[in-house]
């Protein structure tokens, strides 16, 4: 689900709940939880249920259903909308809406060969950590300042 109008530190609160549980027992705490981002969240996870009964049913891959749970469950950011809010004496101030990006991934559990199936966004690619650079040696700075 992209472009959701929440902020993605609420819409953690919501996947922190259902992650790791089977999609029935995921499906029932998302009925029955409070916050508005729980009605979206559910019609994602409904979504990855019907992906996974198409996989099963139209593309003969063995999925079952049953055995279903989810995998991972992510919120990340969009792109911030910027805007503005008058001020006294006729100043403005800025704030910003934010927006999630979730993505919901399910997998079955049970012999071996997870299949995974999702839904959303496809996983980004993540960055490659640099390597930390290497501190110069207190030997090498009094070399250094001895030649000036």
């Amino acid at each position: 689900m992209r472009y959701l109008r929440v902020s993605p530190q609420k819409a953690r609160l919501v996947l922190d709940l259902i992650k790791g549980r089977k999609v029935e027992e995921a499906r029932n705490t998302l009925l029955y939880t409070k916050k508005r981002v729980a009605a979206h969240v559910g019609k994602l996870l409904q979504s990855a249920l019907d992906n996974a009964n198409f996989l099963s049913a139209e593309k003969n891959l063995d999925v079952d259903i049953d055995n279903l749970y989810v995998k991972s469950a992510i919120a990340n950011d969009g792109p911030r909308m910027k805007r503005i809010r008058p001020a006294p004496q006729g100043r403005a101030y800025r704030y910003q809406r934010r927006i999630a990006h979730i993505q919901l991934v399910l997998a079955e559990r049970g012999n071996g060969a997870a299949q995974a199936v999702s839904s959303g966004s496809t996983p980004s690619v993540p960055a490659k950590r640099r390597a930390p650079v290497a501190k110069k040696s207190a030997g090498a700075r009094k070399k250094k300042a001895a030649a000036k």
